[in-house]
């Protein structure tokens, strides 16, 4: 992290790296910054640092709150619309406390307190003109096919009880969160799943909806192409021991993936502190692309 940081301060401001001063409180222009990055390309964020580089540092007793703060405004539609899930590190750095954000390219348009942001070398600037915003719209929809619109995608072609999963493991796994409170149709639209394209007009439920909950023959009729293929190699890398193929939604793909890796992996007994867990589900879980938070 060290080094990621020396690096930052060598190539200064532009498009990827902001710096700001953040001595007591969070930057009031910060969410400018969150929600071009996210529309743009994504990018870096140095608190406690001057645009000239200079490190000031931020107050190491107002660190946490600061970071707390910035989670809780990332996750509020008023601030950040789509909400979109970041976290803040405080890091040491010659001295002085620097927090440090990164913020991913999203699939998604962005608007901070109901206006849209992009970057360019120079900085934030606002899109003020249908053109600009169109623009926006159409770069993202030829970069992420998961913003297709479905308009005639309802609720009943998704697994049936596979959302109200989905919820409650959120639920368990963050207590806290916001998305707890919504009701179903608010969690769509804030998680990105239902969305209005101002370009086309069209407004539906997304390709990643379909895809996260569909019901398998939902997903074939509308992509047939569609499939997770997994092999199991072991005596002869040109053939397959094993295999696996699955033509469901995600969700429900995870647990057959995680199905076929617990049939043919062993999974040898480790202890984390005085807790048992499983080496085997922790890699894969990050190996699988899909996440329930």
């Amino acid at each position: 992290m060290i080094n990621n940081i020396q690096h930052l301060l060598q190539q200064g401001e532009g498009l990827t790296i902001e710096f700001k001063r953040a001595k007591e409180h969070l930057p009031s222009n910060l969410f400018k910054t969150v929600c071009a990055f996210l529309n743009r390309a994504g990018g870096n964020i140095l608190l406690g640092v001057n645009d000239d580089k200079t490190i000031e540092g931020v107050n190491p007793d107002k660190a946490d709150l600061i970071c707390k703060d910035f989670v809780n405004l990332s996750n509020n539609p008023q601030k950040l619309f789509p909400t979109f899930l970041l976290d803040a590190k405080t890091i040491m750095f010659e001295g002085k406390t620097l927090i440090h954000i990164f913020v991913p390219i999203s699939s998604q348009v962005h608007k901070c307190s109901n206006k849209i942001f992009d970057r360019s070398a120079d900085g934030d600037f606002e899109l003020n003109t249908s053109e600009q915003i169109k623009n926006l719209y159409l770069r993202k929809s030829s970069l992420y096919s998961e913003n297709t619109i479905y308009p005639y995608l309802q609720v009943d072609d998704f697994e049936k009880g596979v959302v109200e999963r989905v919820r409650k493991l959120i639920r368990i796994q963050r207590p806290e969160h916001p998305w707890n409170e919504l009701t179903d149709q608010e969690f769509f639209k804030t998680a990105g799943l239902w969305r209005k394209d101002f370009a086309s007009n069209l407004e539906g439920f997304t390709m990643s909806a379909l895809l996260l909950f569909g019901k398998p023959e939902t997903i074939g009729s509308a992509l047939p192409h569609y499939k997770i293929d997994a092999l199991l190699r072991v005596r002869d890398i040109d053939r397959y021991d094993d295999r696996i193929n699955i033509r469901c939604n995600l969700i429900e793909a995870y647990d057959l993936l995680m199905q076929f890796v617990a049939k043919h992996l062993p999974d040898k007994f480790f202890l984390e502190g005085d807790q048992r867990i499983s080496l085997r589900d922790t890699i894969f879980r990050e190996v699988y692309p899909v996440r329930y938070s």
